[in-house]
């Protein structure tokens, strides 16, 4: 038994246990919100902000005043 090597555990974090957990955490926890920004931009925003170009480009106020005005929204036309 003296031939083998005997391994040893690796002693526990007295000091700074706390300190380091918080920091690691805090690191992860600011990449995942980072990463979660990004992908709400991209899923939500983006598409968000081609809906209202969509919008936009095919909208005809003349055409929405007349519908209005044919439904008698509009009490001086």
């Amino acid at each position: 038994m003296a031939d083998k090597a005997v391994s040893t555990a690796s002693k526990p974090m007295m000091r700074g246990l706390l300190n380091a957990q918080i920091k690691r955490n805090l690191i992860v926890s600011l990449v995942l919100a980072g990463i979660s920004a990004v992908a709400v931009k991209q899923l939500v925003g983006n598409e968000r902000k081609r809906k209202y170009a969509e919008y936009y480009r095919t909208y005809d106020a003349e055409k929405e005043f007349e519908e209005m005005r044919k439904k008698g929204l509009f009490q001086s036309c």
